[in-house]
């Protein structure tokens, strides 16, 4: 059965539109059916008008107070701001070893075209290149803003010679990067540089290519009579990859247009590029300012929320438009850096986890014209059935674990009990997001044109392999638990199957249809296995205890997202405990949307305070300046799960009931959430204050069956909004039911009060600093070195790859997940900044005579983080001064596998185990911080690290010195 290409998004997108923020009066209120508890006695409240969050000046205003700023450059990808459409992505930060600024150019589209090479090589994304903004003097300072209602990087960049004041964004209509610059007069001859990066896999940064791969040309590069710069960038597979670049000046200011476009096969990306810039740069800047500004503000005008945790409360709004800035329904579906690519392993889309993760917070926050799940797989169905086997493409349709954006690959989905790893549930999951999908737009379209007919596709090649057992229940051969490992009954599938199954009779009992498959499906949910449980709970599967550990929850899909076992079925409660508490439990390997998963699923339990201390920490260990994040390489999912994990705190809509702040911690005493959408095509509206739900609103946008726990405390009666009261029944524990006709609207309230329906901004009650980058970082009167330009060791790896780093010359490392995350790490009070980058990326400096520059100062210690690699190391290092004498700053650092320090040190880090070329070693490891003194009479410049006699090397992470 085929997939209808029919334009069911078009009404998904009418159906988001009609989320809009409005205005409404409550009527007076109903009286309670028969069948239910009796209402209160009638009370006429009078028509009361929703306000609040209506004027450009109030979003303004709020957004302001979330922007991430930043004090001095950024130094790479994971701390500068960030500008994108869902196509176009630019992140800017310094070039690194070079005085120059760096906006980064991407494009969502440009990939290679060979799959035949597989999704690291054949279909990789690939880069386009970076502009450089060259100044006159040295770059020193920077102050910069990532203005949220208005999507832009603005600011200033100070050098010797002068300033540069910057605007920059990517246009959200027509796809460009414009970059606008006002210089001093110092700085008036800047220049821009826009440099093309090779069409190379960023799989190169963990290995070679494959052979038999053809290395695509070199860019070419012209220059047209108008002034126009154009780069080429021809491939091997035919198409080209065009990026059209021209600058001019209005009044004092310059201005920078870059288009990128693709085309494949075809060669008409150059057309494109070249009228996209010739076009832009004929309008106005403030006429290209008011479109794509436009667009900005109506998206964040379709739902609000606010909590009083400022980090949370920013990090939140970011997140918003993190996702906006990378994804559009009619875009390509996410990779896994979204649009703005750097170095990874992960240079593809991802389906056994990071696409569910990436999308789903576009439900919630009512921002479905971002949603490209469903149109993905729908335009690729042909794709999906060829990516099985032959014998099994007639009547079945999988997903390889990683694609190109068009769900295409080398190779096939393995066979159950027959391939190395069968991971076959990838299919079923991603369906999960368009049933969500449908569930919170009720559009028909959806299931008839989507879901129905591709899950029933991948149910059935479950049913190739399900066979019943000696016990009489069906059985699954072996398959794969993503990134854990294969075992029969794997609990990742039979929660999948289950929920497959149970959907597909609900579809077809919606779309009135007479399955002839409908009778397999219910001896499925009748005769399947049992989840296998032990005494920690779900295991992998039948045999295969979960015993290490594991950043993925796959094993417990059944909880969460599938809500299949849940809190709300008593029986299950202590083995839903004991599974979350020996999954997290497990350190090693866990990683950011581990604790995201963790909040949800507490969220899902009613802790609202565990939810908040599981974001925290994954906001303290993983979550970077920008709040991007990495495994190995840039990763786009976790900060876009962590706001999912805050709306499964705030609202909840599994199963057939809206849960009203189902999981607010005990510290926000004060929450406002508006036009939340939830399953049933509802819009919630609801308010807290001082640790009590106020009221809540909620309009129909389908007519779908409405039961709400509202939170109210005591009786509560039932208002109409802007039309008749609607039927309502009190149904007891919290829950009542109303009667909303679709496009009708209710408020639900105290009984006995007049609520104040106003929608407004909380009070923070727990501040923070700003997202981005504060100014240099102190600890005290430690000021900290840069050491980043002098980088030339990789001492860390990752669990995933063990072959990337070689500390000590035999190819062993220090774990990367048992080190402090980039950014700063604090020995003895004393700060330092630390590197703990991507996969192959370097974070250390091997003492070999290099001359560090620093900020002048009188200075009394320097303060060292290092260690030696096969043993002790003495560094007989030499620091310079601003009269120009020098002096000896020797210094020794303990080997890193020492049992302790030898040498006055303390040890700065520890870690419990290396990693060699084989695997992880339990072996402990550990970083010294070792101190020196210094004149505090002089002024000091510089300090080189002499290389130490004998064949140990010392190794240097970081510097920092004490005034």
């Amino acid at each position: 059965m085929g997939v209808s290409r029919r334009g069911f998004l078009s009404r998904v997108a009418v159906g988001a539109a009609a989320g809009a923020t409005t205005g409404i009066g409550v009527t007076e209120p109903a009286v309670a059916q028969p069948d239910g508890p009796a209402a209160p006695p009638h009370l006429d409240i009078g028509p009361v008008a929703l306000t609040g969050m209506r004027t450009d000046r109030e979003w303004r205003d709020f957004l302001a107070r979330q922007d991430p700023r930043w004090k001095r450059l950024p130094r790479a990808w994971y701390e500068g701001p960030f500008l994108g459409n869902g196509l176009l992505g630019s992140l800017v930060y310094r070039e690194p070893g070079v005085n120059a600024l760096r906006f980064t150019v991407h494009h969502s589209e440009v990939q290679d075209h060979r799959p035949q090479f597989g999704h690291h090589w054949g279909v990789a994304r690939l880069p386009v290149g970076n502009l450089l903004l060259r100044p006159v003097g040295t770059i020193n300072g920077a102050d910069l803003r990532l203005d949220l209602w208005n999507a832009e990087v603005s600011g200033t960049v100070t050098t010797d010679k002068g300033t540069i004041e910057l605007r920059a964004l990517v246009h959200n209509d027509r796809t460009l990067l414009l970059v606008t610059a006002r210089p001093s007069a110092g700085e008036r001859d800047f220049r821009w540089e826009f440099v093309p990066s090779p069409a190379v896999s960023p799989r190169i940064v963990r290995e070679n290519p494959p052979a038999g791969l053809e290395p695509n040309p070199a860019p070419v590069t012209r220059r047209e009579p108008d002034g126009t710069g154009v780069v080429v960038q021809s491939l091997v597979a035919g198409g080209q990859t065009v990026t059209a670049h021209r600058e001019h000046t209005r009044g004092d200011e310059r201005v920078y247009v870059l288009a990128v476009a693709h085309s494949h096969p075809g060669t008409d990306a150059e057309g494109r590029a070249r009228t996209a810039v010739r076009k832009a740069s004929a309008l106005p800047v403030s006429s290209l300012l008011r479109t794509h500004r436009a667009w900005w503000h109506r998206f964040y005008r379709k739902s609000f929320l606010s909590v009083p945790d400022g980090m949370l409360q920013s990090f939140y709004w970011i997140q918003l438009y993190k996702l906006a800035s990378a994804a559009r329904e009619d875009a390509p579906i996410m990779a896994t850096t979204g649009p703005w690519l750097e170095s990874t392993p992960w240079p593809a889309v991802w389906w056994n986890l990071n696409v569910q993760l990436e999308y789903w917070a576009v439900h919630g926050s009512n921002h479905l014209e971002l949603d490209a799940v469903p149109r993905t797989l729908a335009e690729n169905t042909d794709t999906l059935i060829g990516a099985l086997r032959p014998e099994y493409r007639s009547d079945s349709a999988g997903v390889r674990r990683a694609t190109d954006a068009t769900c295409d690959t080398s190779g096939t989905v393995a066979v159950p009990g027959v391939g190395s790893s069968p991971e076959v549930g990838n299919l079923p999951w991603a369906l999960h997001n368009v049933w969500l999908t449908y569930r919170h737009t009720m559009d028909r379209g959806v299931l008839e044109d989507v879901l129905y007919p591709l899950l029933r596709r991948a149910v059935n090649y479950y049913l190739h392999f399900l066979h019943e057992g000696d016990d009489g229940r069906l059985h699954l051969p072996p398959t794969h638990s993503p990134e854990y490992g294969n075992a029969p009954d794997c609990n990742y599938d039979l929660a999948l199957l289950r929920w497959s199954c149970t959907t597909l009779l609900e579809t077809t009992g919606l779309l009135g249809i007479r399955d002839e498959l409908a009778p397999r499906w219910r001896e499925v949910l009748e005769k399947l296995t049992d989840y296998p449980v032990d005494e920690n709970g779900f295991m992998i599967g039948a045999g295969v205890p979960f015993a290490k550990s594991h950043r993925h929850y796959s094993h417990m899909l059944s909880v969460y997202p599938l809500h299949l076992v849940n809190w709300e079925q008593p029986e299950h409660r202590d083995l839903i405990e004991r599974s979350l508490n020996h999954w997290i439990g497990f350190e090693g390997a866990l990683r950011g949307y581990s604790f995201t998963g963790a909040a949800s699923i507490t969220a899902q339990m009613g802790r609202g305070d565990d939810a908040l201390r599981y974001l925290r920490e994954l906001v303290d260990r993983f979550v970077q300046p920008n709040t991007m994040y990495y495994e190995a390489g840039p990763v786009i999912e976790t900060p876009l799960s962590a706001a999912q994990s805050l709306h499964d705190m705030l609202c909840q809509s599994w199963g057939d009931t809206i849960r009203v702040f189902p999981a607010v911690p005990g510290a926000w005493r004060d929450v406002t959430l508006h036009d939340f959408r939830t399953q049933g095509a509802f819009l919630v509206s609801a308010v807290r204050r001082g640790g009590a739900t106020r009221w809540v609103r909620v309009r129909s946008l389908a007519g779908e069956p409405c039961r709400i726990r509202h939170s109210l405390r005591g009786r509560v009666s039932v208002a109409g909004a802007g039309g008749p009261a609607p039927a309502w029944r009190d149904l007891g524990d919290g829950v009542v039911e109303l009667d909303l006709p679709r496009d009708a609207e209710a408020v639900i309230h105290p009984a006995g009060s007049r609520p104040d329906l106003r929608i407004a901004p909380v009070r923070v009650t727990v501040p923070a600093d700003p997202w981005g980058l504060p100014e240099p970082p102190q600890s005290g009167t430690a000021t900290q070195v840069d050491l980043t330009a002098h980088f030339d060791n990789d001492g860390i790896t990752t669990e995933m790859y063990y072959g990337d780093g070689d500390f000590d010359g035999t190819g062993r490392t220090y774990p990367m997940a048992q080190l402090p995350q980039t950014g700063e790490t604090t020995d003895n009070g004393i700060a330092f900044l630390f590197t703990n980058g991507s996969e192959g990326t370097n974070n250390n400096v091997v003492a070999a005579g290099q001359e560090i520059a620093v900020p002048p100062g009188a200075y009394t210690k320097l303060h060292v983080l290092g260690a030696g690699d096969t043993a002790a190391v003495t560094v007989p290092a030499v620091v310079r001064y601003a009269d120009g004498t020098t002096e000896d700053a020797r210094f020794a650092l303990t080997g890193w596998l020492a049992s302790g320090p030898e040498n006055g040190e303390s040890e700065a880090v520890t870690t419990g185990q290396i990693h060699t070329r084989g695997g992880a070693v339990a072996t402990k490891a550990a970083v010294f911080h070792q101190s020196i003194a210094l004149d505090a009479t002089r002024q000091l410049t510089t300090i080189t690290l002499t290389a130490p006699s004998g064949t140990a090397r010392a190794h240097v992470f970081a510097l920092s010195l004490e005034e």
